[in-house]
């Protein structure tokens, strides 16, 4: 004889096969964490190993934070030691200190920001003191302009 469950007036029981609850109630951890973006240090090291190409790169280089050495002043400062005027940048605040020393002064602002305010001529380096030095002279960061303009505007 199959044994008999007493059903609800809606024809099955209610209790059969219930589940525990599936968490990601205040407080709790959720059973699926979004993925993380690349952080910009994980960026550069994977398209200077030509593993990320550079429309990626230009994504996550957008929306990362950039640290920026300053002066007294407001503004950009600029080596112009090299065959062009550039800017040093960092991918973190760690490196911008291997750089110019756990004292100096510096803002943060997003590479998107750094692609508008970066004076005409003008290129950047990132993390100087890195183990994957980034050069992107002002030809290069013109054509960050003119792909940042596409993906805005189409």
């Amino acid at each position: 004889m199959w044994p008999i469950t007493l059903c609800s007036m809606y024809g099955y029981d209610q209790n059969q096969g219930a589940q525990q609850p599936m968490g990601g109630g205040y407080g709790e951890q959720p059973l699926y964490p979004e993925p993380s973006p690349p952080s910009l240090g994980d960026a550069v090291r994977a398209f200077t190993t030509g593993s990320l190409a550079a429309e990626d790169f230009q994504q996550i280089f957008a929306t990362s934070k950039v640290y920026c050495p300053r002066g007294d002043n407001p503004g950009f400062l600029a080596l112009h030691n090299t065959q062009q005027p550039v800017i040093p940048m960092f991918t973190t605040l760690k490196e911008l200190r291997l750089y110019a020393g756990k004292d100096s002064k510096y803002f943060v602002i997003t590479g998107a920001e750094v692609i508008d305010l970066l004076p005409t001529g003008y290129g950047f380096v990132l993390d100087m003191e890195g183990e994957h030095r980034m050069v992107f002279d002002a030809k290069a960061v013109e054509q960050m302009v003119d792909f940042a303009m596409r993906r805005m505007y189409g």
